[in-house]
């Protein structure tokens, strides 16, 4: 890893760390993971994994990574939350931490013209990335908002479906962020949401290493800790599932820190009464 940088339980320094971050991967073409290992410049391209092999290994479809523009799928997430979804003709649909727009171009299909989606990234280059994408794929029930997942820039009761892939890990405030998603959300609407979950406790030297937390490791929390967050939120019929096949994979993101042994990937859904 190198010199090691580490958080002083500001939450500014992490989403500032963060930010950085993913406005360097979004300068590239693709990634390979979440963990910045495989995707820093100094990974010979003939060792990097397309990011069309590592979303198919997440669980999306060939059709899905041929019908988005070139560059639009950066390999980041750690699942397929469209397939707990369930994503219907006309909803309206808010993906926290859309990256380039990957998942919002797949959930625009689903939710078809008198639909809605709304993509929202805290990365200004992020931003301009799936803007672009979006112009290029002629995505005309989209649009993508510049704000951070703690503060979303959304009315109350106004979205049917939140979407997340990977994101809410990153996030030092996650109980703020599921209030702001029950805020959001309609009577009746619901979270479908990939992201990663703590098997046992990570060291502390792993928790305060920034590298780490923008790679979705540092940030992650137990199964019970999401689930006491969701129903401080208000959140009912929550539903968490880890995902131990995510191994494979999580373990490629830092190939030489045994992560897979402290994190696994999950599904974690919710309704608002």
């Amino acid at each position: 890893m190198g010199d090691m940088k580490t958080l002083d339980d500001n939450s500014d320094t992490v989403r500032t760390s963060v930010r950085e971050h993913y406005g360097k991967v979004a300068a590239r073409e693709s990634g390979c993971g979440c963990g910045p290992t495989c995707c820093s410049p100094e990974t010979p391209a003939e060792e990097k994994h397309p990011a069309a092999d590592a979303a198919q290994a997440l669980g999306y479809s060939a059709s899905d990574t041929q019908s988005v523009p070139d560059g639009s799928n950066l390999g980041l997430g750690c699942g397929n939350p469209l397939a707990i979804a369930a994503l219907k003709p006309g909803q309206t649909v808010l993906d926290l931490g859309s990256g380039a727009g990957f998942d919002v171009f797949l959930a625009s299909k689903a939710v078809g013209p008198a639909g809605r989606v709304i993509g929202l990234d805290m990365t200004p280059e992020m931003l301009a990335k799936a803007r672009k994408n979006q112009t290029r794929g002629r995505y005309e029930n989209v649009e993508f908002r510049l704000g951070e997942i703690e503060n979303i820039p959304i009315p109350d009761n106004s979205v049917d479906v939140i979407i997340s892939n990977c994101v809410i890990n990153l996030s030092p405030e996650k109980p703020r962020v599921f209030a702001e998603a029950f805020r959001a959300l309609k009577p009746g609407g619901r979270l479908a949401i990939s992201d990663v979950v703590a098997l046992k406790p990570l060291p502390e030297k792993t928790k305060r290493d920034l590298a780490l937390h923008a790679g979705c490791v540092a940030g992650a929390v137990t199964v019970e800790s999401i689930r006491t967050m969701l129903k401080a939120a208000g959140f009912h019929h929550i539903q968490i599932d880890s995902k131990p096949q995510s191994a494979e994979f999580i373990q490629e993101w830092f190939p030489d820190l045994g992560i897979a042994d402290y994190i696994a990937s999950a599904t974690i859904e919710a309704c608002k009464p």
